[in-house]
């Protein structure tokens, strides 16, 4: 059990007056929380735990003083009850935080995790949709018990009607508010019987999608055709030969490559997604376009492209996803031209390159080896992304019913 109980604290302010605050002891460690009432020192009854009548405002001082230490006897059971371990800092978190229990300061803190672990491609998707409660709620800054399954199926019809956005886009939306009640649930701040998604509630489930890839004929239209060697779509088809070439590999980690990470004809490189690392043979299509930018000397310590040579700190994850970000989206911009120029008649961008090698691998390759090239964590997921591939079994059942 803790100890909770009222003491006045011997630090005197500026006007010299001492605070009262509630004191936690749990397993000999203490904690101490202000409850912003100062008294002069003698008028302090440390033996009964109240302000004595030589203060002019004792009975209302004491009056609010109970009513405080109450709460605070409160919600530690409440907190007993649902954690078998409590410590006097999770006591005083659950007490101290109920300014920071609306949903505006948890999001304010969800976008600034993003921020420090370096994640600008989540924190720049995941602002706006945050942005687009904020304007259904009025300001936003509303309670987690007020999230309730009716609001959020509102906040869905909303998305709806004035976004015109795709369901997938406001699967997405939600998504982001169940990170949110998450991260409040799991610092012990909000009680989970308010928790709106899961069986019964809010149901999160992507909608299927259509995976584009190009056909044979329209990859070698990329290999086969003919640029200056300065030209800005020979760089892009460059780039998108060798994700193809690499399994499929991210723009992000292509233009992260070092020539460091190539030795002896073998391309090692970590995944920025998952951190899986591991090593590919460089087939001679890519080892021809990789010599294309090899440096006149001999350092093999810089990039292969030059895209992230100008961020000034290279530890800083955030500006690094930044810069990859904005050059991404210049990539694609460019391969959009591409595909005009040679008659490709799909959105073409450095992602349809992963899905190009996944369609064209199709049932040639074990899973298992998939799962390598592509460095997923689980099986589950190489099989989950190859079912949008293959559909030979499919064609073949449908044939040997409706062909006699």
């Amino acid at each position: 059990m803790a100890s909770l109980k009222l003491i006045l604290r011997k630090k005197a302010n500026k006007e010299g007056k001492f605070p009262i605050c509630i004191q936690i002891i749990k397993n000999r460690k203490a904690s101490l929380i202000h409850i912003g009432q100062y008294i002069d020192a003698i008028d302090w009854d440390e033996t009964n735990q109240k302000v004595k009548k030589t203060n002019s405002n004792h009975s209302e001082l004491n009056k609010y003083l109970l009513r405080k230490l109450t709460e605070a006897n409160g919600k530690y059971l409440e907190l007993a009850t649902e954690k078998e371990v409590v410590s006097a800092k999770s006591i005083k978190q659950k007490l101290t935080n109920n300014d920071n229990t609306t949903f505006k300061s948890q999001a304010e803190i969800y976008l600034d995790n993003l921020k420090k672990e370096g994640k600008y491609n989540r924190y720049s998707a995941d602002k706006p949709r945050i942005n687009r409660f904020y304007e259904f709620t009025k300001g936003g800054d509303i309670t987690f018990q007020e999230i309730t399954i009716p609001l959020l199926n509102k906040f869905k019809a909303y998305l709806k009607s004035t976004r015109e956005i795709t369901d997938r886009t406001i699967i997405n939306h939600l998504v982001v508010i169940r990170s949110i009640f998450s991260q409040t649930i799991l610092g012990n701040l909000l009680d989970p019987k308010y928790y709106p998604f899961g069986k019964d509630k809010i149901k999160i489930k992507f909608p299927d999608s259509q995976k584009v890839s190009l056909t044979i004929e329209e990859v070698k239209k990329l290999e086969n055709a003919k640029f200056s060697a300065e030209s800005s779509l020979n760089h892009v088809r460059n780039l998108w030969l060798l994700s193809f070439y690499f399994a499929g590999m991210r723009i992000s980690d292509l233009l992260r490559l070092k020539w460091s990470d190539i030795d002896n004809g073998r391309l090692t490189y970590t995944m920025g997604k998952n951190a899986k690392g591991g090593s590919l043979k460089i087939p001679e299509k890519a080892s021809i376009i990789l010599t294309f930018y090899k440096p006149k000397t001999k350092n093999k310590t810089g990039f292969v492209f030059s895209n992230l040579e100008n961020v000034r700190n290279q530890s800083d994850l955030f500006e690094v996803q930044k810069k990859i970000s904005n050059a991404t989206k210049t990539i694609d911009e460019a391969l959009q031209k591409l595909a005009f120029e040679l008659d490709i008649n799909k959105k073409l961008t450095m992602h349809i390159a992963r899905h190009t090698f996944g369609n064209l691998s199709g049932d040639r390759i074990p899973i298992q080896m998939l799962q390598k090239l592509y460095r997923h964590t689980s099986i589950t997921t190489t099989i989950g992304y190859q079912s949008n591939f293959i559909t030979k079994d499919a064609d073949e059942a449908l044939d040997s019913v409706i062909n006699f």
